[in-house]
């Protein structure tokens, strides 16, 4: 049987995968109150390392990004390949390959990257570094997954489903862009057959299908059972707004598309939903979870 140790405890990605993984002997160990060196590994056959500070609004200082993302995770990687681990599944970002790109461009696992935040560089320095020490006794799997989406899912995606909640008429008709995503049991699927193959390199886990902002809000708003009028804003207010707020409006304006046919190839792998059907179980489990606050105790 193989046992499977999650690094960072209590994350979205982590409860996704104890929830949707054929694997049923998982544990969970937080490095925020071990430190790496002092974690027995020995048991284990596969380290799942999710710990990580994810790209954030708020301030964090450079120092901090690479502190976690590369150095604790090198830490880790290290300490269980000394205690005899096979596999070490790393969930990196597609931010490695930099920012939202305008012309549509498709990239692929073998594109080059030029990361341009301290998220992005120090998740492609942990990238590196854990290939260098990679052998035959220790696979390195590393994993870049587009925007993922379920059950407890929070920052952009939540932050669109509130706003169609509040408002009826909403400025995303016509945008043709490109996005991929990922639900978040396709994204187990994906980690489940990586383990299961033993899979050593990079891998793109996403949606078989690239949709634009306004079919999200579409699909959303049909999850949701809400009527939404989409209208279309001006070209000149898009370009000021790209200006004044580069990051927020790339990501409801930009593309960001990938083809990920060699990760598919390798792994014998189509993922299970739709991103259609996907949006629909996670707003199906969004609502449950609503009404289960809403309950009087």
């Amino acid at each position: 049987m193989t046992k499977i140790l999650i690094t960072g405890t209590n994350s979205f990605i982590g409860t996704n995968f104890r929830r949707f993984s054929k694997y049923r002997m998982i544990e969970e160990v937080s490095l925020s109150l071990n430190k790496p060196e002092d974690i027995d590994y020995s048991h284990y056959d596969v380290i799942l390392h999710l710990a990580a500070i994810v790209h954030q609004s708020k301030k964090i200082h450079d120092n901090e990004y690479f502190s976690v993302n590369k150095d604790l995770c090198l830490k880790v990687a290290e300490n269980a390949k000394k205690a005899g681990v096979r596999q070490f599944v790393f969930l990196s970002t597609l931010k490695v390959y930099g920012n939202f790109n305008s012309d549509h461009n498709i990239r692929t696992e073998n594109s080059p990257c030029f990361p341009d935040d301290s998220y992005g560089k120090s998740k492609y320095e942990a990238e590196i570094g854990l290939k260098k020490i990679e052998d035959d006794n220790f696979t390195v799997s590393i994993i870049r997954p587009s925007l993922v989406y379920g059950a407890g899912v929070k920052a952009n995606m939540l932050s669109i489903v509130k706003l169609i909640g509040f408002f009826p008429i909403l400025p995303f008709g016509s945008i043709s862009n490109k996005r991929n995503f990922i639900y978040s049991g396709n994204l187990v699927g994906f980690i489940d057959r990586i383990i299961e193959k033993r899979a050593s390199g990079v891998f793109i886990a996403k949606d078989d299908d690239a949709i634009s902002t306004t079919q999200l809000v579409s699909y959303l708003a049909e999850s949701l059972g809400r009527k939404v009028t989409l209208f279309k804003l001006p070209k000149f207010f898009i370009s000021a707004g790209t200006f004044i707020l580069p990051s927020a409006f790339s990501r409801l304006f930009g593309s960001f598309d990938f083809d990920n046919s060699e990760t598919k190839k390798i792994l014998a792998y189509t993922p299970f939903y739709t991103t259609e059907q996907g949006i629909k179980k996670w707003i199906d489990d969004f609502k449950s979870a609503e009404e289960l606050d809403e309950k009087p105790e």
